[in-house]
């Protein structure tokens, strides 16, 4: 199944950008209901993921650890 555009998937979303994006080209992360939504910054009607909470908060815990540095990922 394709699931819808993400302009109709999402309309109302109110999705938040990093202060410390400075380039125009960052993720921006909004929340529908229970779930966690991700998206381009700079393509607003771009497609959206989607995470549970649970999903969201293992990997903000793995960020706040250094596991997606880029040193750790090229290791």
């Amino acid at each position: 199944m394709t699931p819808p555009p993400a302009a109709a998937q999402d309309s109302g979303i109110d999705f938040r950008i990093s202060s410390y994006c400075h380039h125009g080209g960052c993720v921006a992360v909004g929340v529908d209901q229970d779930e966690i939504l991700v998206r381009s910054s700079r393509l607003p009607d771009s497609p959206v993921l989607r995470f549970t909470a649970a999903e969201w908060d293992a990997f903000v815990a793995g960020v706040r650890d250094g596991e997606f540095d880029r040193a750790a990922l090229q290791a």
